[in-house]
């Protein structure tokens, strides 16, 4: 038993290196490791700087993220109001003067009646020529045949409407039943129209992240708000060229690691789920085997990656947890204590677990 236990004393020293199992280190609050991160347009290696989590930090996310949300594209008032365009079939109907509107009239089938638009914006009219309108209301169209008709015809009286809208889409796609392009009409077409005119949002939407392109840019739409809580600001028109994309939300998990009840993948409700629902639906910590000064979040980012970490060794600590709001993709992870981390070398390398052998020991009077 002597030899035994200056075996075990022997062990001591090189047990940490020996410790199995994963443990983040730290370099001066720095990450031990260089992780690739976007710089000015290229890729470069650095170590990242380990945020604790504190109200503070806490109260700057939530204000991004609410900066992030209301980043929306100003609504431009002139664009609720359908502009005639390229493609677009036009009625036009002058009272008293049957010879200026279409032959055969009602018989005409509605996909051949009238007169279209050309790719230049053009309308071919009698008497008037050739006369542009794309760009124009149809109030403002009427106007202008109304004016060139009169240098013909006395009391000219005459009405459009547009029978087929061709010129101005949007497209849809992603998670709805029915993704495709869209044409809008004189009623100007908003976020949330546009998804019921796709047949609605499937089971695995992600209605918090819809991105809408428009020019070259990227907006981020959190239609749940829009539906849960009224957020018109959500529900934008959109306007000719949009494309709206309702992602999917299978991939958004987070993963929980270290020394908590059950090391697992959790699924994320509606995008939202805190460092405390985490802990909490891993089985919690465990206090007997963990550091709980050491939970850490790693955040992978857009090639921007970010390491938080809580202090819950005090019980008001799991307030902050409870605020601290998790992203997809983030990695949990409850480090282990020392202690544990060296009765598991002793558990694998002696022939018997360190607790029996350390009875046995006893019960001979050592």
């Amino acid at each position: 038993m002597s030899r035994l236990m200056l075996m075990i004393l022997a062990l001591l020293l090189p047990a940490c290196s020996l410790t199995p199992g994963m443990e983040m280190q730290t370099d001066n609050n720095l990450s031990e490791l260089e992780v690739p991160v976007m710089k000015g347009g290229r890729m470069v290696k650095e170590k990242k700087p380990i945020v604790p989590i504190t109200a503070d930090l806490i109260i700057a996310k939530e204000n991004a993220r609410q900066q992030l949300v209301n980043n929306l594209p100003p609504v431009d008032i002139d664009k609720t109001v359908y502009r005639i365009g390229p493609h677009d079939r036009l009625q036009i109907t002058v009272w008293e003067h049957p010879e200026l509107n279409d032959p055969g009239g009602e018989k005409i089938m509605p996909e051949l009646a009238g007169k279209v638009v050309d790719d230049n914006g053009d309308l071919y009219y009698p008497y008037v020529g050739d006369v542009h309108v794309g760009g124009k209301t149809v109030s403002e169209v009427r106007a202008l045949l109304t004016r060139e008709l009169s240098r013909y015809f006395r009391k000219v009286k005459l009405d459009i409407r547009v029978l087929s809208f061709q010129s101005h889409r949007a497209a849809v796609v992603g998670e709805v039943k029915t993704p495709g392009i869209q044409a809008m009409n004189e009623t100007p077409m908003t976020v949330s129209e546009a998804i019921s005119r796709a047949g609605g949002v499937t089971e695995y939407a992600d209605l918090s992240n819809v991105a809408l392109a428009r020019d070259g840019k990227l907006y981020k739409i959190d239609v749940l708000s829009l539906y849960e809580k009224g957020g018109s600001t959500q529900n934008l028109l959109l306007k000719d060229g949009d494309v709206l994309n309702i992602p999917n939300n299978k991939d958004n998990k987070v993963f929980v690691m270290g020394e908590v009840g059950r090391q697992q993948a959790l699924q994320m409700n509606k995008d939202k789920m805190s460092l405390a629902q985490a802990l909490a639906e891993a089985y919690g910590v465990d206090f007997n085997s963990s550091r709980p000064e050491k939970v850490y979040v790693i955040r992978p980012g857009d090639m921007n990656p970010e390491i938080f970490q809580l202090n819950a060794e005090s019980p008001d600590a799991l307030i902050l947890a409870d605020q601290f709001a998790l992203q997809s993709h983030d990695t949990v992870f409850v480090g282990t204590a020392g202690v544990t981390k060296f009765s598991r070398v002793l558990n694998q390398i002696l022939p018997g677990s360190f607790t029996s052998i350390m009875s046995r020991a006893a019960f001979v009077g050592m």
